[in-house]
This record gives C-alpha cells, structure tokens and sequence, in this order.
C-alpha cells in the first residue's frame, strides 16, 4: 500500500510505531547535517526528519535534493517532536525516515500553495489544480459537498425522489440566452442545454411522482458577473397537490436545517415580505434585512419650499445611516462621488446630519429650516448623530440608487457580517414585467406561473396589476431560491401564453407538448429552485460563487485552463453542416 496513515492523523500516542506516509512536498528547510521536510496531503501535514547521523548517506543526499510539490513516499519512525508546533494536529510528532521514494518530480509551481499565495486570480485559475491543493480552495470545495449531501439526506427523508431530467431539449424564446448543440443527424436542427427543468419537473407531476428534486447542473449564455456562471448548479424541486404555504413550509424547513447542520444557528420562522413593501422600504426585492436603514419617502415633507430638485422628482426619498453624522465633510463628498458614478447613476446628493443636542445641518439650509428638517429625521427614523442621505428622482430609479448607497454603505460599517443569517421570504410578486422599450408585457418569473386565486380576468383590463402565485427565498440580501405555484390547465396556460405575445400557433410549437399532458389528469403542482452554488458561498460566509466551485469560468465566460471556448476544425464543421463566414 502507498500509506498506512494521512499527514492529519499520527499523534504522540503513534509514537514508536513504524508508519508509511504519501503525499506532496510543502516546503524543505536544510540545515546540511539535517533536513526537515513538510508533507501534505488532504487531511493535514506532518514533519519529516532526515538526520546525518541516523540517515543513509545517499538518503539525506535524496532528501536534500526533494523540491516543491514533489510527489513522495516516506517510511519511518514516529518520534517526539523537539520543537513542538501547537498550530498543527501533528505538532506533538515528526517521522525519522528510513526509506524515501520519488514518485513524481514536479516543477517549480508558477505561485506558492499556501493558504496566502503570490498568485493573482488569472494565473490560479490557469493552473487551478494547483489552486485546488490549497487549504481555503480545497476546504471550500468539501463545504459544498457537505451542503450538497445535507440537501440530499434531508429531502430525501421528506419524501423526495432523485430523478433526472434531460441535458440536450428544445430551445424556448423565454429567460436568458441559450447555449444550443447543433446535430449531427438532424441536419440544420439544433439541441438547447437547460437554463432549468422547468417542463420536465410539471411532467414529473403530471406523471403522478408526486415529490420530486434533482441537484442539477444547468445553462445561461448571458453577462457574467461574480455570483454568475454560464453553468450554475440548481436545488431543483417540485410537488404536486400543494398550495404556497406547503412550498413555503417545506422548503423553509429546509433552510433552517441547513443553517442549524452547517453553520451550528438556530433560526425561527422566517418573515415575509410583500413585493411592494420590500420595493418601498428597501428599494429591491432581496433585502438585506440584517441591518435596518429602511426607506423613508419624504415627497410630503420636502415638495413645499422652492428647491426645484425635490419639486420636479417624482420621489424624494432617504436613508438615516447610523452613527455616520461624525463623516467630514471630505467623506460626504466622496460618498456623493459613490453615488454620482455610472455604475449607480444619480445626479447627486442631499444629505443632513442629526446633531446630538437635536439640531440639523443638511446641505440645503438655505431652503429648509429646523423644523422641516426634523420631520426628515422622524419619516426616516433618525437619530442624534446619525446622518440623513438623500436622493431624487424617476421612482425605479432612485430606489434602485438608494438601495445602492444602502448596501454600500452597510459594507463599510461593518453591518453586513457573514456569521449572521436573516433569511426572509419575498411574495406577491407582479405577474408581468413591463418592456419599457417595446411596450409589452413579459412573465416576472417564467410562462407557467400562476396567478394569485381571482385575479386572471384582470389581465384583459390591467396586465400589470396582477399577482403572482410566487415567491422568492432571500438570504442576507441574495436571492437563493424562487418558485411558484405553477398552471396546470391547458386553457389557462394558453391564456397565459397569448397574453405573452404567443400566436395560437408558436404557442403550440413551443410548449404543445406541455399543454398536451394537462389535458390527462394534471395535478395542482408547485415548486421551488435553489441557487447551489450562491446557498454554498453564502454559508461559506463569503458571495463570490467561484471560489466554490471547482473549475470556474472567468468573467468572459472562458476556462483559461483548457482554453474553451475553442474553434472547431473543418471536419467538425462539416458533419455538423455548420459553416462560420468569419471577416477579418
């Protein structure tokens, strides 16, 4: 065998034992007369020892000559550490070596594998086997297999059935781009990868499987960002006979016991929020609700003096930031610089501070006094040394901007801590978005959405004021999970479908076969999918996706380790029957 034990197991009670270890080369520390080497391997490191005076001479030549990341197998003595490290569960021990082999000379790695490399992110994830040999990349990788068997064990004992759905379907006109597979045999036919399960999961139902759930990889050829992928990995699940309050109750029960088996906390019931109120309070709809600093609309207490920037907005609207009375004045310009870049957009900002003997200074006093300053203080829940920021504008807009600044500004004052977790549920969401561009309506959440009980006659005369029969599971202000009551009648759904656009006939082309199976006995069905890879990161205390996935793509969706995408060569291309007319 290449091991009788890993470098995290020997401790002081193994000493005097005769051991053989495997793994790689940490580091050499050479004092000529003695050679101490650090192994590694997954579970930990352990001390090796060569010594001129108990070691073979061609030994300690063999030793002296190890490099990093050398793939060795050691056999010796456990013996008692002289200079013991408590940092390390191996501290107590160190192994006298009687017998080396190289099993694989490596070159010198292009960055130290240690948990705080040299390495920028680009060259990690050229080389992102190497990456993974590090503690924080390989930890964070166990971490998710350990969320990911949570999920498993826990739907599983309530009754869920793993099932697979298909990789290679038919490209629809919703959501995000697909990426398409052309085929062979199919001349000019084109396959599409999943952006989700979302037909097969209700035809899972239809066909009577009642629980389903599949943890499944799945497809957007969209812009990336850091918690964004072009393959991302789902919770995906679906029951049939249910109503929201099951999902909602089932899928909160999960969430508590992951939060309770992977992170040690305990939460209770978790709040609900309506849309609107979370779109009026905190300016979007995934509050961070760990912290408050909620919206206060101040059209009512600022639109009656002469200050035409408040008078011609549609909202005026504001945040108390605790404690930030005492920022000068050089750091209010620089948050004013924050809010004024392109990637937030507002043209500027009010700001006023709350004073501890109870007075105001904001930066319109030629137009306010202390009175009207002080209703800013009461709509926006102020206090003695907080301080007032202000914006105003178009309504979507200016909330999208506050809730910028919001967050912005919680990062800085340390609100947003990764040990704690407000998770909440977001319902009651618009039916249809309006396209402000073309002027139609598009599904919020996808085509097979229900609406809310009573209210489908309303899309004949307001589209926009329908309710959807979903919901969104928010956690410390990221989305981690969506579903909703689905349709589960053919006229409903075509009703649905007309109303998006669809002619009776593409309709049918696109989801005939759909509409086909609820024709045979369809139950009431409803479900919810899971953000994987967001749920494991934040757990994991951090936001950035990547660092918990295995073998990430960057932010131009390439793998730079195996240079994909890549050109195909004519032969390909030929029996695809795909010709590219590329100009220079």
């Amino acid at each position: 065998m290449y091991r009788t034990h890993t470098n995290g197991q020997l401790r002081a009670e193994h000493i005097g034992q005769e051991v053989t270890l495997a793994g790689w080369v940490q580091k050499t520390r050479n004092k000529g007369f003695m050679v101490w080497v650090d192994l590694r391997d997954r579970y930990g490191i352990t001390q090796l020892i060569f010594d001129a005076q108990r070691t073979q001479k061609d030994m300690m030549q063999q030793a002296q000559n190890l490099g990093r990341e050398f793939v060795i197998q050691i056999s010796g003595t456990v013996i008692e550490r002289e200079s013991k490290n408590p940092n390390i569960p191996t501290g107590d021990i160190e192994i006298l070596v009687s017998k080396v082999t190289i099993l694989n000379a490596s070159l010198t790695p292009p960055f130290t594998i240690e948990d705080t490399t040299d390495g920028g992110e680009d060259l990690r994830m050229k080389y992102r086997y190497l990456d993974i040999r590090r503690n924080p990349v390989r930890e964070n990788l166990i971490f998710r297999h350990k969320v990911s068997m949570a999920v498993r064990n826990y739907l599983s004992g309530q009754g869920f059935v793993d099932v697979e759905t298909p990789y290679l379907i038919k490209s629809t006109p919703e959501g995000a781009r697909d990426f398409v597979v052309p085929s062979r045999m199919n001349q000019g036919q084109f396959y599409a990868l999943p952006q989700s399960p979302q037909t097969f999961k209700q035809l899972l139902m239809v066909g009577g499987l009642d629980k389903y759930f599949q943890i499944v990889k799945c497809f957007r050829d969209e812009d990336l960002r850091a918690d964004r992928q072009p393959e991302f990995t789902q919770i995906d699940c679906e029951m049939a006979f249910v109503e929201q309050e099951d999902i909602l109750n089932t899928f909160e029960g999960l969430t508590r016991h992951l939060l309770k088996e992977i992170n040690g906390v305990s939460i209770g019931a978790f709040p609900r929020m309506q849309y609107d109120d979370a779109m009026r309070l905190y300016g979007n709809d995934k509050p961070d609700i760990r912290f408050a600093m909620e919206f206060g609309e101040l059209n009512q207490v600022t639109k009656h003096k002469e200050f035409n920037v408040f008078n011609t907005a549609e909202l005026v609207v504001g945040i108390a930031v605790p404690g930030a009375n005492s920022y000068t004045r050089k750091e209010i310009d620089k948050l004013i610089d924050w809010v004024r870049r392109p990637q937030v957009g507002a043209l500027g900002m009010v700001y006023c501070r709350c004073n501890e003997d109870g007075s105001f200074k904001s930066s319109v006093d030629k137009f306010y006094d202390q009175e009207d300053l002080a209703k800013w203080a009461e709509t926006t829940g102020a206090k003695p040394g907080d301080l007032i920021c202000v914006l105003s504008g178009q309504t979507n807009k200016v909330r999208a901007q506050l809730s910028a600044l919001r967050m912005e500004l919680a990062e800085r004052l340390g609100l947003r801590k990764p040990d704690e977790f407000a998770p909440l549920w977001v319902v009651d969401f618009p039916l249809l978005e309006l396209d402000e561009e073309t002027g139609n309506y598009h599904a919020m959440h996808h085509p097979f959405t229900s609406p809310k009980p009573g209210q489908m006659e309303l899309l004949e005369t307001s589209p926009g004021e329908v309710k959807a029969n979903a919901y969104d599971l928010v956690l410390n202000g990221n989305e981690i999970g969506g579903g909703s009551i689905r349709i589960h009648d053919k006229q409903t759904q075509a009703t649905m479908l007309k109303h998006l656009g669809f002619s009776e006939q593409e309709a049918k082309a696109q989801f005939g076969f759909l509409m086909d199976a609820f024709e045979y006995g369809a139950p009431p069905h409803g479900g919810i999918a899971f953000g994987l890879d967001r749920l494991v990161a934040i757990l994991g205390g951090q936001e950035t996706i990547r660092d918990f996935i295995a073998f990430p793509k960057n932010n131009s969706g390439r793998d730079v380790m195996i240079d994909a995408p890549a050109p195909l060569d004519g032969t390909q291309l030929t029996e695809l029957h795909l010709k590219l007319d590329i100009q220079e």
